[in-house]
């Protein structure tokens, strides 16, 4: 069964926002709610400074607490994939999962459900890529399964530094950003 990943260059990632706006029109987003955004942050200091840009969104993490945290059920691991997910018709929008996501990656729908990026696994049940990684301009976002060695994503982590955000929550989150 596959792991699923994605790996984001640091190096070419240039904050064009493709990501975000395929994301929108490949899910329908509502306008003023989003699944994915670019972050921008400076590491260094003065005068040896460094921009990191990031395309961020859920980190469909191995140990996920918005999962078991949720009180219905709704906020659960897809069986094929480990790709976090929320069933829309089980969910009362408690809001009890955006609460335990360390990386603010839910919203309440308009509808009264909660929502977040679900990899567009039905995008990928078809072969096909996120719609995040199939638009990426600057080919920054890898997309692929963890467990395969020669997966792109496993070549990439296995010969580039990486990392993750906010390591120290201990969730084992699944994006992976390549210095």
């Amino acid at each position: 069964m596959p792991r699923y990943a994605m790996a984001i260059d640091t190096r070419k990632c240039v904050g064009c926002n493709d990501c975000v706006a395929a994301c929108k029109t490949e899910n329908n987003i509502p306008l003023g709610y989003t699944r994915d955004w670019i972050t921008e942050e400076v590491h260094g200091a003065f005068p040896t400074l460094q921009l990191e840009i990031r395309s961020e969104r859920c980190n469909h993490c191995d140990d996920p607490p918005c999962v078991s945290c949720c009180p219905t059920g709704a906020s659960h691991i897809h069986d094929r994939g480990g790709v976090v997910l929320v069933d829309h018709d089980k969910c009362i929008g408690c809001k009890a999962c955006i609460a335990a996501c360390p990386y603010n990656a839910r919203y309440v729908h308009p509808d009264g459900y909660v929502d977040k990026c679900t990899f567009c696994i039905h995008r990928v049940e078809e072969g096909l890529d996120p719609a995040c990684v199939a638009v990426c301009p600057t080919h920054c976002m890898h997309f692929g399964d963890l467990d395969d060695p020669e997966s792109d994503v496993s070549r990439l982590l296995a010969s580039r530094p990486f990392h993750a955000l906010i390591p120290e929550a201990g969730t084992k989150p699944c994006i992976f950003y390549l210095t």
